[in-house]
């Protein structure tokens, strides 16, 4: 065994070992033991990474007809950072209906006095119209801080990006564009679809932002397209992209491609991609929602009409139970929000998992948007917010 007096000497040969027993002897004069300090590092994570923010909307901005972009700011506090591409969950009352949205931030991430939200009107909608007609500045909400994996990773990602944006899917197309300005790497390949001339969100900001900046490249296209309208028109399809890309296959797989728009949009995009042999991992989706139709897609049970109704009953841990009746084509958490019911929940697309139940009894239809894992199918568990009752059931919040 060394003797005390050669672990000393090895001891005091460590870089930083004396200080730190000089430290130490300060210390024992103060009688400090660091106890104020406790907390600090959860309160340092908790304002960069919260569970839920205080906002407050500070401006209501008309971008166009049927589309706004409401302003918020921190109450009290700040905001957190995010990256380029997340969202938040929007958390409202409606009428005493308790529920959430998620949206993206179509601000930059460089600007951290406020978060931008654009919101356009959807027709058989419930937040939005909430949204879009009756909330004013001052108006007072709570969200989740900022989530999603819809952002761009130079490592991985590369910087000869191509967006594919839907309707209002312009807001984190928007975000990322106000990133990458004072980068001069990147570029960006901005294919904006809309319905009709009158819905094209941020015209004129984009319109200069392609003007002033050589990275960013437009292609506007119309699909219901007025008479005298002298732009492309169409969808985003596999002949537009090669037109506009080339149909050499090396330079398809040398870009990253970014989806976002309604779930019929980017599901008709990723096929035009697959048909060009654009690698799965050389595309990203930001789902929107769950499917508008479930009814038509592959795995709905036959004879099952999109307006049928079963019974949900409602366990919850406390023992307390409840009823209600639910239609077959909305999704679990939506009724089971109207009804007075929720599970915590962010995406509302089935990809965070944070909304979870169990199915005890009777059957629900999982799409693929689902994401669940294997061990959850087979134990009873969906994601309640992509999760269609398909016969009556039986399910614990």
């Amino acid at each position: 065994m060394p003797s005390t007096n050669k672990k000393n000497n090895i001891l005091h040969a460590v870089n930083g070992y004396q200080d730190a027993l000089d430290h130490q002897q300060e210390l024992l004069k103060t009688g400090t033991d660091y106890n104020e300090q406790n907390g600090h590092v959860a309160n340092t994570i908790a304002s960069l990474h919260p569970k839920r923010i205080q906002l407050v909307v500070s401006e209501v901005i008309e971008d166009t007809a049927s589309t706004k972009t409401l302003r918020f700011k921190a109450k009290g506090g700040f905001l957190p950072p995010f990256q380029a591409g997340q969202y938040i969950n929007l958390f409202v009352n409606i009428d005493g209906t308790e529920t959430a949205r998620p949206y993206a931030i179509s601000s930059a991430p460089q600007q951290r006095g406020f978060y931008d939200f654009t919101i356009k009107h959807v027709a058989d909608g419930f937040v939005s119209h909430f949204l879009l007609n009756d909330v004013k500045v001052g108006d007072h909400f709570q969200s989740t801080g900022p989530m999603g994996t819809f952002y761009h990773n130079p490592l991985f990602h590369g910087d000869d990006l191509v967006f594919l944006a839907g309707g209002s899917g312009i807001a984190p197309a928007r975000s990322m564009i106000l990133n990458m300005i004072k980068k001069t790497s990147q570029k960006i390949h901005l294919i904006y679809a809309s319905s009709y001339e009158a819905d094209v969100i941020y015209i004129n900001e984009l319109k200069r932002l392609e003007q002033e900046h050589d990275f960013l490249t437009i292609t506007w296209l119309i699909s219901r397209p007025t008479e005298n309208y002298a732009g492309r028109t169409g969808h985003v399809s596999a002949e537009l992209l090669s037109e506009l890309l080339g149909n050499d296959l090396e330079t398809l797989q040398a870009k990253m491609f970014y989806i976002c728009g309604p779930t019929s949009f980017h599901d008709f995009c990723a096929e035009q991609l697959k048909q060009l042999k654009v690698k799965a991992r050389r595309v990203r989706i930001e789902c929107n929602g769950p499917p508008k139709r479930p009814e038509t897609l592959a795995g709905w049970p036959q004879n099952l009409i999109a307006s049928d109704k079963v019974m949900v009953t409602i366990h919850k841990a406390d023992g307390s139970q409840g009823q209600f009746e639910a239609r077959v084509d909305e999704p679990l958490l939506n009724s089971m929000e109207r009804n007075g019911y929720s599970a915590e929940n962010a995406c509302r697309s089935g990809e965070c998992s944070l909304c979870r139940v169990k199915i005890l009894k009777g059957s629900v239809f999982n799409p693929a948007e689902a994401r669940l894992r294997s061990t959850d199918e087979a134990y009873g568990w969906c994601h309640s917010c992509v999760a269609f009752p398909t016969s009556d059931i039986d399910v614990l919040v």
